[in-house]
């Protein structure tokens, strides 16, 4: 595995539990003869700045799965509130500089993506987290309110996150093509360590409990969030029936499984 000169220690977490309200044993799920999280964890392993992947789980079944094909694991509290709650006390016992908080339920992580978000905060050392953000290009996702957009300001930093369509395009914009373009969250987070710490003690503000999206609670609290613009199209597993449109993908496109 090719590592680059990177003066931090970039750990990267996989938050995994069995108890999904969706789609209980998600993770443990088949997908090409594997499990979906061993999926996860070999393609953030071909991450070139992640010093280490590691599974947070309060799952014996979990761990045992993981253990089974090699991964790193951290056994957890089963109380947590959020998966970011449960990698923080996993980073609790581990000695790094940032904290890349990697979904379980996205077999198709993109390994670039990765390293887009933890360069965001190597390269700037002012900014406490980060995450990512892809062009919307289905005019259907700019209406839905499971899809979350984002604007940002010149810097790179997030202005807002919102279940609505922002910015609103007044008069002939939407229209002309001439206004600003939407954006959808991609949801892959790189904390600093201290500042992920800390994250579950900032008070939670009415924006997060309306928009009913954690990451608010940094932008309540004043705290800068740097938003990298990415190709990678998410792709989580949150049913059944978006396994199969995975597996679906995999059979068509012949991607490295």
């Amino acid at each position: 595995m090719v590592r680059s000169s990177v003066p931090s220690k970039v750990l990267g977490v996989i938050p995994a539990r069995f108890a999904s309200s969706r789609f209980p044993g998600k993770a443990l799920a088949t997908l090409a003869g594997r499990p979906l999280l061993q999926h996860v964890h070999e393609r953030a392993l071909q991450s070139r700045y992640l010093s280490k992947v590691i599974v947070a789980t309060d799952d014996e079944r979990i761990r045992d799965a993981a253990l089974s094909f090699g991964a790193n694991v951290r056994m957890t509290r089963a109380d947590h509130l959020s998966g970011t709650d449960r990698v923080a006390e996993a980073v609790s016992a581990e000695e790094c500089s940032l904290v890349v908080n990697i979904q379980g339920d996205e077999p198709l992580i993109d390994p670039a993506a990765i390293d887009a978000a933890a360069l965001s905060l190597l390269d700037d050392q002012t900014v406490p987290m980060g995450t990512l953000m892809k062009r919307i290009e289905r005019p259907e996702e700019i209406l839905s309110p499971h899809v979350v957009k984002v604007v940002r300001n010149r810097e790179g930093n997030a202005i807002y996150f919102s279940r609505c369509p922002i910015p609103h395009m007044r008069d002939s914009q939407a229209a002309d093509g001439t206004g600003a373009s939407y954006y959808k969250h991609i949801g892959l987070y790189v904390y600093r360590r201290d500042f992920l710490m800390s994250y579950s003690s900032l008070p939670v503000g009415p924006l997060e409990l309306a928009e009913r999206l954690e990451q608010l609670r940094a932008l309540e609290n004043g705290y800068p969030i740097r938003v990298v613009e990415t190709e990678y199209e998410s792709l989580g597993v949150d049913t059944p029936e978006d396994l199969a449109k995975v597996a679906a993908l995999f059979a068509h496109t012949h991607l490295p499984i």
